[in-house]
């Protein structure tokens, strides 16, 4: 072999070196504890001080829930109220500060201030212009065909239009968090640019649940902001264990005795039976006036009292005040036969 290399072995030789990695050494975290010995199996994973979850999975698929009960109050409100179909659903529901949920919101928009009674602290309830606007032309009487979103603070009547569908929006919100606590929501105050509204500090965590509003061809956006703090003395009462155990409870007879009263006010169609008996059709199309129709059915027998076609009440023929009466004997058992 020759003493001198040529540069095709000099390339070579570099080559194959450079494909011969050394094996680097893998980085752990190091992990201190006083009772932990085994350390293979830890899971690490990154924690943000900067956005802290202080709401738990449980907690925050409660309040989805929750949420998701007022969409549906809400969308059939809105619907009777609007006389079209309008579809409310929850897009999103998540926690972050308060900084991040003012820094994504338009400008300008509907911003409201909502109090919870019996609460600390205040509630955002932000409504896309997007959806503002065909609702305010459909109100109008419009028909929402090329309607123009301007890009402008709204006036006094189109906010006073606007907080008829606020109104219902927190109506069906004080009904949703009835299973966990009769809540009475009002609106305190309303502005236009979300950047001059500062409830809770800017690194203050808040829960955002984020609506999605359909009408239509038109869509938008509602977001709830709800801060911790307001949240904080029923946390507990949020756990998923306890809200399904709350909802097992009160409410249920709540709900069954307002259903009881709706039904009270309900009309129903009240007829009797003096007697049955059969003609034939001949005789029937004979019928004149002043005919008589024998039965064997004697005159102190009461008649049959019926309730919407069903069998319900013995009862006497009277009369009260000039207008025909009727006065029950007893309730139909099964044994009795007309």
């Amino acid at each position: 072999m020759p003493d001198v290399l040529d540069q095709s072995s000099i390339d070579a030789l570099l080559s194959q070196t450079q494909q011969v990695e050394a094996p680097t050494a893998v980085e752990r975290p190091a992990i201190i504890s006083r009772r932990r010995k085994d350390f293979e199996n830890v899971e690490v994973r990154p924690y943000d001080f900067k956005r802290p979850e202080r709401v738990s999975k449980d907690q925050m698929r409660a309040l989805q829930t929750l949420h998701e009960a007022m969409a549906r109050n809400f969308g059939a409100m809105l619907s009777g109220f609007l006389r079209t179909i309008v579809e409310v659903r929850v897009a999103t529901c998540e926690q972050m500060t308060y900084g991040e949920f003012i820094t994504g919101l338009p400008n300008p928009t509907s911003f409201n201030l909502v109090t919870p009674g019996g609460l600390d602290g205040q509630v955002c309830l932000e409504v896309s212009p997007l959806i503002i606007y065909p609702i305010i032309d459909r109100l109008l009487g419009g028909t929402n065909q090329d309607l123009f979103i301007p890009q402008r603070p709204m006036t006094l009547i189109e906010n006073r239009l606007i907080g008829k569908v606020i109104d219902r929006a927190l109506s069906a919100m004080t009904e949703a968090w009835a299973a966990i606590r009769q809540i009475a929501f009002a609106v305190s105050a309303t502005e236009s640019n979300p950047q001059l509204v500062q409830i809770v500090p800017p690194n203050e965590v808040v829960v955002v649940v984020g609506f999605e509003l359909k009408m239509g061809n038109r869509a938008g956006t509602m977001n709830l902001c709800i801060p911790f703090n307001v949240i904080e003395p029923m946390m507990d009462e949020l756990a998923n264990q306890s809200w399904f155990a709350s909802t097992k409870g009160g409410p249920a007879k709540d709900s069954r005795s307002s259903i009881e009263r709706s039904l009270g006010h309900a009309g129903l169609v009240v007829s009797a039976v003096l007697a049955r008996t059969t003609i034939t059709l001949s005789d029937l199309h004979a019928l004149e006036v002043g005919d008589i129709i024998t039965t064997d059915k004697p005159v102190s027998q009461p008649a049959v009292m019926f309730i919407e076609g069903e069998r319900k009440f013995f009862a006497r023929l009277g009369q009260i005040k000039g207008h025909r009466a009727l006065q029950v004997v007893r309730p139909v058992s099964p044994d009795d036969r007309d």
